[in-house]
């Protein structure tokens, strides 16, 4: 429901060419979102000896960052419909920046963590306003056309990027991955300062409650699995923030259906298909999320590559996502999506059972090469259709909530998953007589015990898998269906 409109800020006129300031603002902004949501995974043995973190504590660097940034990405595209989205992007640009100063400087694992929870949720409040400013900035028609392409354009970079430029700048110091943010987000700060047009806003009704209990309730459910190895499953601390965080969300499912303006209108549940959609894109996250932690981890801990080395070692998997996109939305108006998606679940599961048989004797090339391309292709065949699926039948006014509802499932999986899963590959390591720590000298044995507990996790992303598949298969959505959604989608990005 709409209240008293609040009065529109400066408007710039709308720019007339794709290539310039604005776009270099906006796609730098979504750039330095996605990176840090990787850029510390090659970090992580660094950190492990320079701050002495355990092996929850290396979980929670990625879990800490995560779950703001999911929870919250709703509540921060609300903010940026009711107070302006160039006035909330500045907002978040600014707070994701100071996060990452204080996380160079951190001296203990929990200042890092804190600081790396309030990164997320910078990310949150700037993130989802920058699409909707390219659609506010640029001229209709194929100046926004290349803008979006641009922006678009900086997911795949990104995802090249973290792992890169994580590795290159670990060789240096873990410290570097976060201060580069410090000039980057002040350049970008300015940026929109000086080049973007802001949207008409209102004040609209926020579901604040809703964003606290549903990210406070996450956090409760993953902190009880985190610690549990190491406070022991009957804790009465372990037991309290399980109990708790299942409370709260019970609490939040029950807010949303009395919210004014919910986060997740019950309404979207109505459709059968579109919940087995949000379901797969939930497992999606998870699996992504956990494999790329624990395949960083088996490159460096296992094999001793250098962080750098072990960044470029990643790349098949990200040229296989590229590929496996390409193909998928070719083929998406020929089959069914519930085929083309449990196909590529096939290939996962597959591909991931034969990396849960590995060990620190494995060659890179070709074996680790030619594993990391076809994993890589499976994802990219989901990240393409399972969104799809989710605006099927939906008008374009509705799109964008849908998107950033898919988005957040999306990336609430992978924080999810590496603190649920880290408890349990410890466990299997401590079993066979490995270390806590993987700090100094590791013998053989323990190597050994290491990879194995590492790859206990790529089982259970394969079991994943084979639930995505059982999931996708109920779905209903025809050729003709998806093809409509891409047009809703398209229409809605020039609006």
């Amino acid at each position: 429901m709409l209240d008293n409109p609040a009065a529109t800020t400066t408007q710039y006129p709308v720019t007339n060419r794709a290539f310039g300031l604005p776009i270099l603002v906006l796609s730098g902004l979504q750039l330095m979102v996605i990176l840090d949501g990787t850029v510390v995974i090659f970090a992580i043995p660094r950190l492990q000896e320079q701050l002495g973190l355990s092996s929850s504590a290396s979980a929670w660097t990625v879990t800490a960052y995560g779950l703001p940034y999911a929870g919250l990405m709703l509540l921060g595209g609300r903010l940026g419909d009711s107070f302006g989205r160039k006035r909330m992007l500045i907002l978040g640009v600014g707070l994701f920046t100071i996060a990452s100063a204080l996380c160079g400087t951190a001296q203990t694992d929990w200042m890092l963590i804190g600081a790396r929870a309030l990164q997320g949720a910078g990310a949150a409040i700037a993130a989802p306003t920058a699409m909707a400013l390219v659609a506010s900035t640029f001229e209709p028609g194929p100046v926004r056309n290349k803008a979006i392409a641009i922006f678009g354009s900086m997911a795949g970079v990104g995802s090249i990027g973290g792992l890169v430029v994580g590795g290159a700048l670990t060789q240096f110091s873990w410290r570097w991955i976060f201060w580069i943010n410090v000039p980057i987000g002040l350049l970008i700060a300015i940026g929109a300062v000086l080049y973007l047009r802001d949207t008409e806003h209102h004040r609209l009704a926020l579901d604040a409650r809703g964003a606290v209990l549903g990210t406070l309730g996450c956090v409760g459910i993953v902190f009880g699995a985190t610690e549990g190895p190491d406070l022991g499953w009957h804790n009465p601390v372990i037991l309290g923030s399980a109990s708790v965080g299942l409370l709260l969300l019970i609490a939040f499912i029950l807010s949303e259906r009395y919210a004014g303006n919910p986060l997740l209108p019950w309404s979207l549940f109505g459709s059968r298909d579109r919940v087995a959609t949000l379901l797969a894109l939930l497992l999606a996250g998870g699996g992504m999320g956990a494999m790329t932690f624990y395949v960083a981890q088996f490159l460096q801990n296992v094999l001793g590559f250098s962080p750098l080395i072990a960044g470029v070692a990643a790349i098949p998997f990200t040229l296989g996502v590229g590929i496996g996109s390409a193909i998928a939305t070719k083929l998406a108006l020929m089959f069914r999506p519930r085929w083309l998606l449990s196909a590529a679940g096939v290939v996962l599961a597959a591909g991931l059972l034969f990396g849960s048989t590995l060990d620190q004797y494995v060659d890179y090339s070709p074996t680790l090469v030619s594993l990391l391309m076809v994993i890589g292709f499976g994802v990219g065949v989901m990240i393409v259709l399972i969104p799809l699926c989710l605006l099927v039948g939906v008008p374009p006014s509705n799109v964008g909530p849908l998107t950033a509802i898919g988005q957040m499932a999306l990336s609430l999986g992978g924080p999810i998953a590496v603190g649920m899963f880290s408890p349990i590959a410890l466990s299997r390591t401590l079993s066979l007589g490995g270390r806590r720590s993987t700090t100094g000298t590791l013998t053989t044995s323990e190597i050994s015990a290491l990879s194995s507990g590492y790859t206990l996790v790529l089982f259970i992303c394969a079991v994943l898998s084979v639930v995505f598949i059982l999931i996708v298969l109920t779905i209903r959505y025809t050729p003709g269906q998806l093809a409509e959604a891409q047009h809703a989608q398209e229409e809605a990005q020039q609006t």
